[in-house]
């Protein structure tokens, strides 16, 4: 990671662009590009970030951003690679001293309850219906209303 900080830093020099400028056109802060260059892993808050950081930042400064992106993916390779698996395993919460796994129930680990799709299609038809039967009874009646107002004026 060192080796892609010091890369980062060398060419931010060579193109004469402060921290302060990279920081306030890449919308970050001065320290995390520091600390980048420094070539601290830690630098932002995951992984995830600090690769997508990587990679805006080696095109902002005109480099090979693919070429950037693969050493910072084998550099993780060979950091990772180095972890051992009882590391990996408490970090996971599998940990062999505990025999019982708790199963906690939450709204993602539960299962979805069967529904009827037909009740909800009975009540739409419901309404349609009640609906359509509203409407002719709202136009019968005004129906009715300007043949009585057609009657009254005929018979003046």
């Amino acid at each position: 990671m060192k080796e892609i900080g010091e890369k980062l830093k060398e060419a931010r020099e060579s193109i004469g662009v402060s921290i302060d400028e990279a920081s306030e056109d890449l919308k970050v802060k001065p320290s995390e590009i520091e600390e980048v260059e420094k070539g601290n892993i830690k630098a932002l808050k995951d992984i995830f970030s600090l690769k997508n950081f990587i990679r805006d930042y080696a095109k902002y400064l005109g480099l090979s951003y693919d070429d950037m992106l693969d050493e910072f993916n084998e550099y993780l390779f060979d950091y990772t690679s180095q972890i051992s698996l009882d590391d990996i395993k408490k970090a996971k919460g599998k940990d062999e001293s505990v025999k019982k796994e708790k199963k906690v129930i939450s709204p993602y680990t539960m299962e979805p309850k069967k529904r009827n799709k037909w009740i909800p299609r009975i009540i739409w038809s419901l309404i349609l219906i009640l609906l359509i039967v509203g409407s002719y009874f709202l136009y019968q009646t005004i129906k009715d209303d300007t043949n009585t107002k057609n009657d009254i004026n005929v018979i003046e």
